[in-house]
């Protein structure tokens, strides 16, 4: 794929840069942050979805450890709905990849999660009163 012609980026200091829509600033442009930003472009060109309602590379705690998301996504009613977890494209997705997400999702219990490594995706919607998860086929059309 030639993500240059989807993405804004730059040289700096001999850094290559990509503009992040949602934090609204440059960032270092490494493989998984390629794929973290197709995603956001996916989901604002594709779904529509507005960049006011993501968020990313924020902190949060699971089980007494600090740790960083890659991309939540809210509702309308400022409620988290998607987590999502980007993995560089030559990292295979694995159980550890989606035992990952599901530590942090302990701590924002969001009913969509998914993990991409831009290659490879898997979504599935969490079911939090039986403890379950069931994998989707795609995105939810809801997440719009």
């Amino acid at each position: 794929m030639q993500w240059s012609r989807f993405l804004k980026t730059r040289i700096r200091e001999t850094q290559q840069q990509v503009f992040d829509p949602v934090r609204r600033k440059w960032v270092a442009f490494a493989p998984e942050e390629m794929v973290r930003q197709l995603l956001i472009l996916y989901f604002i060109q594709e779904r529509h979805f507005p960049a006011s309602r993501m968020s990313v590379e924020r902190k949060l705690e699971v089980l007494g450890m600090p740790r960083r998301y890659d991309l939540v996504l809210y509702d309308t009613r400022a409620m988290p709905v998607l987590l999502a977890e980007c993995k560089a494209p030559t990292v295979n997705i694995s159980q550890a990849s989606l035992d990952q997400i599901a530590r942090y999702n302990i701590t924002l219990k969001v009913p969509y999660i998914l993990v991409t490594n831009g290659r490879q995706s898997f979504c599935c919607n969490i079911d939090f009163e039986t403890q379950s998860w069931k994998f989707l086929d795609s995105i939810p059309e809801m997440l719009k």
